[in-house]
Formats: C-alpha cells, structure tokens, sequence
C-alpha cells in the first residue's frame, strides 16, 4: 500500500539526516523542531534486520512532517567485490523494499559505493552500478548513488561510466574526489554539538541538498503541503 505522502524534489538547502535505526514519531517530531527537514533510512541488502526501515515507520516519519529517501545496506564498509550479478541482485532488492514499503516511483533510491576491496579494477564496480540503476530505474525508482571512502572509481568513471545522475557525498569524500561536471546534490556532514537534538543520543550524520552543475536535486516523499 502506497504511503500517504506526495514526491516533491528537495529544495537547495534542505536539511535532512541519516540514521541506521528506528525513528519513531516522537523522535521525528523532535528533530522536525530543531529543523531537520528529511531523513534517509536504510533497506535490506540481503536478510531483514529489526533496524531496518519498514511501513509503519515510513507513514510515522512523514506523518511527523519529514521528507523521506531510502538508502541499501552496502555488502562492507571496508573490504567487498562488485560484480555485475550482485548489482542486478541488490537492485532488485532495494527496488522490491521500496515498492513494499510503500515508497511512490519517482523517489531517489540510494545505492551506497564505499568500501571496494583494493586492486579490484574498475570495470566491475562500473557493471555493479550500472545493473544496480537499470533495476531500480526499471522499477520507477530515481537511483541515486552515495559515494564513500574507497568507492573504486575516480571522478571521471563516477561521472562518464556510470548511468546514475544524482550523487551524494559522504562526510569524509572531498570535493576533488565528487563526480566530475555535475558535482553532488546532497552531502553528508559528521554530526556536531550544535546538530544535537536534546535527549537523543543515537548516531546519526547530517546531510545537506545543494543543487548540482547541472541543476539537478534529489527526490523524496512528504506529507501534501512539505515544500511550503
């Protein structure tokens, strides 16, 4: 059943976060008042976890006033391989929770590249990426691509290999490791004192929308009215 919420392309600016846990309403509404205005949850790679993003936590979030993206689970954050049939795979996953879940096509989905083993060459993390956008396009998704520490591609191939558009940056990749030509359209940020919300405590990184070269914003799903 689809979420009762609308697709809006985040604003320039927009402030959202990231959290590998349940956020319940109330602590939705809690970061509503310190203005966060999004956040980007993660789906299962392979096998479900109780932390993992589901229905009833999506409604609650858009309910409490955020905007939601989703984002999978990568294999490792310090040492696995990418293959073609593991991209098609994992796409087909990510496309399957979102749908489940209740995300409404035209919504970014997230495909996070950190961690590639050293020495795998190129063209195989090139093939991941690339099966993993045409099952999640495929599905009427908008694949978005999270570039981490180590992602196995330089500048150039995240730009002119890959099929993916819309790109987000992790805390620690710097701007000359970012796409070439059309840059990032959300960054992550560490967490700071002054982006605590009182009275929680669990980890979290802030991320922040900035239009791209090209013009381009990510996408998510809101309560009607969220853009205002």
């Amino acid at each position: 059943m689809a979420l009762d919420g609308h697709v809006f392309t985040a604003p320039d600016g927009a402030r959202g976060f990231d959290a590998n846990v349940v956020i319940t309403p109330a602590v939705a509404a809690a970061f509503v008042q310190r203005d966060y205005r999004f956040c980007v949850r993660y789906i299962r790679r392979q096998t479900f976890h109780d932390f993992d993003l589901s229905d009833d936590e999506a409604q609650g979030l858009i309910e409490s006033g955020l905007g939601l993206m989703v984002v999978q689970h990568v294999e490792s954050d310090s040492a696995w391989t990418p293959t073609a049939a593991k991209g098609a795979a994992n796409g087909d996953v990510a496309a399957t929770e979102a749908d489940q879940i209740g995300i409404p096509h035209g919504v970014t989905v997230w495909c996070d590249l950190e961690g590639v083993a050293v020495g795998t060459p190129p063209a195989p993390v090139i093939d991941y990426c690339n099966r993993w956008h045409a099952a999640v396009a495929g599905a009427g998704y908008l694949p978005g691509l999270y570039v981490g520490f180590h992602c196995g591609l330089d500048p150039t191939q995240l730009y002119r290999a890959l099929r993916f558009i819309h790109y987000w940056g992790a805390y620690n990749l710097n701007a000359a490791a970012a796409p070439i030509v059309r840059g990032l359209q959300m960054k992550q940020s560490s967490r700071t004192p002054l982006d605590a919300v009182p009275g929680h405590t669990f980890e979290f990184q802030v991320d922040t929308v900035r239009t791209d070269a090209l013009g381009g914003r990510p996408t998510l799903v809101a309560r009607d009215g969220w853009s205002a």
